[in-house]
């Protein structure tokens, strides 16, 4: 082989080599979400005509595995549930403010990256079950305001009319996803219902989304497309709202692909 042809050679390989580095430190980059924290909360355990529903519970042990397939830590994720007795494989805490408040602050001491929320439950129109109680905006405030401060938060609250929650909860530093409008219901809460409607789209859409603010367009979509299919009417128009700060960020926070994406 002549000197030119050596070098050509030597040269492909080290490109080869380099190229083969590149993608095996790219795949060992941890995650965006590596050390962000999370509460995942089933709020409620009856169906709209008050009789029981694994609905919610569902969702919020469905949901975190999904999270956890997009790169969030399993350590850094606290499952609260209405029902906890009822699934002693995840053991999710039972459902108490005090407790939420100080396990949100504890996990996000640890996972100081960002904070993600999500609350499954029933919407009353101006707060949503919480157990035997209700939750309002202000108190959803200063939970999260308490737990994560300035940090780059998404909020998912999946109810009825849960869309009042918006103006308490928007910020800057802050994404804020519901399943309906102020004024709207949403859909999918009855007793034989493996999940809620707007649960069930998003973790039908986690897989394809890039990151959150893709999900949130897909659930959406997702939503309306189901309801029009159903004839189901008002439709509950999903709301979103990021924040300045939040909407260039969102798209660096990039969801680990499933195998096959």
């Amino acid at each position: 082989m002549s000197p030119r042809a050596l070098k050509a050679l030597a040269s492909a390989i080290a490109g080869l080599a380099l190229a083969a580095f590149a993608n095996a430190a790219f795949a060992q980059a941890p995650s965006p979400f590596a050390n962000w924290a999370a509460v995942i909360v089933a709020a409620d355990w009856r169906a709209h005509d008050n009789g029981p529903s694994e609905g919610f519970d569902n969702a919020r042990r469905d949901l975190t595995k999904a999270f956890i397939g997009a790169g969030f830590s399993a350590d850094h994720i606290v499952q609260f549930s209405a029902r906890p007795e009822n699934d002693p494989v995840t053991k999710p805490l039972p459902l108490d403010y005090r407790a939420l408040t100080s396990e949100f602050g504890r996990v996000a001491a640890k996972a100081t990256d960002g904070c993600l929320a999500y609350f499954t439950s029933h919407g009353t129109g101006n707060s949503i079950i919480f157990g035997d109680e209700v939750l309002t905006p202000a108190g959803m405030h200063r939970l999260i305001t308490t737990a994560c401060g300035a940090r780059p938060t998404v909020v998912v609250i999946s109810a009825c009319f849960s869309g009042v929650f918006v103006p308490a909860l928007a910020g800057p530093n802050r994404m804020v996803l519901t399943a309906a409008r102020p004024d709207r219901s949403s859909f999918g809460c009855g007793q034989t219902d493996r999940y809620p409607y707007f649960d069930a789209c998003m973790l039908d859409s986690i897989p394809q989304a890039a990151n959150f603010l893709a999900l949130a367009r897909r659930a959406q979509a997702c939503v309306a497309a189901r309801e029009k299919a159903e004839d189901l009417r008002p439709a509950s128009e999903p709301q979103l709202a990021v924040g300045a700060t939040m909407l260039p960020l969102l798209p660096l926070y990039a969801f680990a692909a499933p195998p096959g994406r």
